[in-house]
């Protein structure tokens, strides 16, 4: 097994354009409505646009940001559209507070009504497939905003269960869904997320899958994920049934690792 690695390019902005207008990515000049903050670590950036027709997003999908950093250059940051209201043209992103030192944050903390960031999509595999009897999503406090994405979207009574790690609970918060949905939150008592989180890779390690088909998501610190699928398949849970995805790691601002054994 190994890992496809999307490293932010830093090339000038419209070369950038141009790689996602071939990826047949449609780009977007958003304005900010609003910021919020949702928990003591998650903050909340409400977008709009005059014209968003064909801005049609899946649960769990991101979008790419070209968001500066400390010198001014553009760089892609993807981030998971939480919600969207057509009807009244507005697009909720919610970041991990990490401080101020990624240029999400900065972004994120420095917002005001007016300012313009550039984004293309929506995009992304990360999305609820048809035909799963129950589905389980296991993943970090990064992980929360595409969660609860496809969890909103689910049919009433459709089984769910949630394993979410974060750092205290103070971070939780609430699924607007009519799924029967059942969230498991563990709490770090304060201490930051960590690679290969063992209370993670144990859940996993512990999970009885309940009767019929079954899908899993996986999404959050890379080397979490890589494990938590190789325990998934070594005890036979069908790879076509588990998305994963690595949000982040260690030393490494920006990009997406797919973990499956194609790359």
């Amino acid at each position: 097994m190994s890992i496809q690695t999307q490293t932010p390019a830093p090339a000038p902005a419209m070369d950038i354009r141009e790689l996602m207008r071939r990826r047949g990515l449609k780009e977007w000049r958003l304005e900010v409505t609003r910021t919020s903050e949702l928990t003591p670590r998650m903050r909340r950036v409400t977008l709009t646009a005059d014209d968003l027709e064909g801005f049609e997003p899946k649960g769990g999908q991101d979008v790419v940001l070209m968001l500066p950093d400390t010198e001014g250059a553009l760089g892609r940051r993807h981030y998971t559209v939480r919600s969207y209201d057509p009807a009244r043209r507005l697009i909720a992103i919610d970041v991990v507070m990490h401080g101020d030192s990624t240029p999400a944050t900065r972004w994120a903390l420095g917002s005001l009504p007016g300012d313009e960031v550039l984004a293309f999509g929506p995009r992304g595999r990360n999305v609820l497939n048809p035909g799963a009897d129950w589905r389980l999503f296991v993943g970090d406090e990064t992980a929360i905003p595409g969660f609860f994405g496809m969890i909103e979207t689910l049919p009433r009574d459709a089984k769910a269960r949630a394993i979410i790690e974060i750092q205290s609970d103070a971070d939780r918060q609430t699924a607007a869904t009519e799924a029967d949905l059942q969230i498991e939150w563990l709490s770090r008592n304060g201490a930051r997320a960590q690679p290969s989180s063992p209370r993670l890779i144990e859940a996993i390690a512990s999970f009885q899958p309940p009767p019929g088909a079954g899908h899993i998501y996986l999404l959050g610190e890379t080397s979490t994920v890589r494990a938590q699928r190789q325990s998934l398949v070594a005890r036979g849970f069908p790879k076509a049934n588990i998305f994963a995805e690595g949000y982040w790691r260690p030393d490494r601002i920006g990009g997406h690792d797919h973990v499956d054994d194609n790359h």
